[in-house]
């Protein structure tokens, strides 16, 4: 590893409604211990831990969430160098410009989610180095996982010509598609799955928003005009609100003209519903991951989860049954997409 340390910035604002009944508003999906005794926040802190390869990570929350990043970071020794507290949410190129404007322009800023599964962080770390020259150069670099089947929730990346080791031009970026250009895509093996990963200058990156969306760039400046310098950074909540809200690939990546995909095969994940948790979990013979409060007997291919009450299940297939001391989820295998409906549903209110 050569060259000037790296920034990680960690994004913590989402809501993980597609995992409801676990993760809530109040406890989103980062601060769950998913797939073993750490949660996923602590997972992404300390893929980046290595003191030689990266500095102090800046992690950007909802200050709701402050106390819980304290204690979960406190609890493996990771010390933010920066907090930034959203007032509202908008989006990914919103927290992205608010790391890159509390920064130097040629700080390097690792952008990451808290809330999704590397079991090879090391590939990951390796991408990041081959990145690291064309990033240099004045390149905004992402990070594509391949797309081994037709899935139509994730955002896909067309490779073009290399421009550095393991580094190809981005031709460009499809949003979610429909099941049947997901699977022509798949076929021609030239697409990657957008794992939300990104690499750049910060003084690239302001650039590339001054370009393409110089709206958002004025909205969250003027948000931090009153900054000192006292952490946690609190932006004004008034101008942050008049930030429209908008995904750093449709905002700039999509738009920009130098932008670079490195490929990597890192055991990637975003756990984006129950279904991508069953794929990713420890099963038995039958294809099931049960834990917690939880028996099943003569079942198959199910994930039974409990966080209060018991559950008890038996001869079922192709199940997911999840309880907490709030609710009781049961949704057959392949739909739980729909979680979110149901959330939203929730949350109306009561009819008269």
């Amino acid at each position: 590893m050569t060259g000037q340390r790296i920034t990680p910035v960690i994004l913590s604002g989402g809501a993980g409604s597609r995992l409801w009944p676990l993760s809530t508003a109040a406890t989103p999906k980062q601060f769950l211990a998913l797939t073993g005794e750490r949660t996923m926040l602590q997972l992404t802190a300390l893929r980046v831990a290595d003191q030689a390869m990266f500095d102090a990570p800046v992690v950007i929350a909802a200050e709701a969430h402050l106390e819980t990043i304290g204690r979960q970071l406190g609890e493996i020794g990771v010390a933010p160098s920066r907090l930034i507290l959203e007032p509202c949410g908008r989006g990914t190129v919103a927290a992205a410009a608010l790391a890159a404007l509390t920064a130097d322009a040629d700080e390097l800023l690792l952008l990451m989610p808290s809330d999704h599964l590397i079991r090879t962080p090391e590939r990951l770390l390796a991408a990041v180095e081959a990145a690291r020259a064309p990033v240099g150069e004045g390149w905004l670099a992402t990070f594509g996982v391949a797309a081994a089947y037709p899935e139509t929730g994730y955002g896909y990346i067309r490779e073009g010509a290399d421009i550095a080791p393991g580094v190809r031009r981005v031709e460009r970026f499809v949003e979610k598609p429909a099941a049947e250009a997901a699977a022509r895509m798949v076929a021609e093996g030239v697409y990657h799955w957008n794992a939300g990963i990104f690499l750049f200058r910060a003084g690239t990156f302001l650039e590339a928003l001054r370009s393409h969306a110089p709206d958002i760039l004025a909205a969250v400046a003027e948000s931090l005009g009153g900054h000192d310098g006292q952490v946690p950074v609190r932006p004004d909540a008034e101008a942050f609100a008049r930030c429209r809200s908008d995904s750093i690939d449709r905002a700039v990546m999509e738009k920009a003209e130098r932008i670079a995909v490195v490929p990597v095969e890192m055991g990637w994940s975003d756990i984006g519903s129950w279904d991508a948790l069953h794929d990713v979990a420890s099963r038995d013979a039958d294809g099931n991951a049960v834990s917690g409060a939880a028996t099943l007997i003569d079942g198959r291919s199910c994930l039974v989860r409990s966080e209060g009450p018991r559950i008890v299940a038996i001869g079922v297939e192709d199940l997911i049954v999840v309880a907490t001391a709030d609710g009781v989820l049961v949704v057959p295998r392949g739909q739980s997409q729909r979680v979110r409906d149901a959330v939203a549903a929730l949350s109306e209110p009561a009819k008269p």
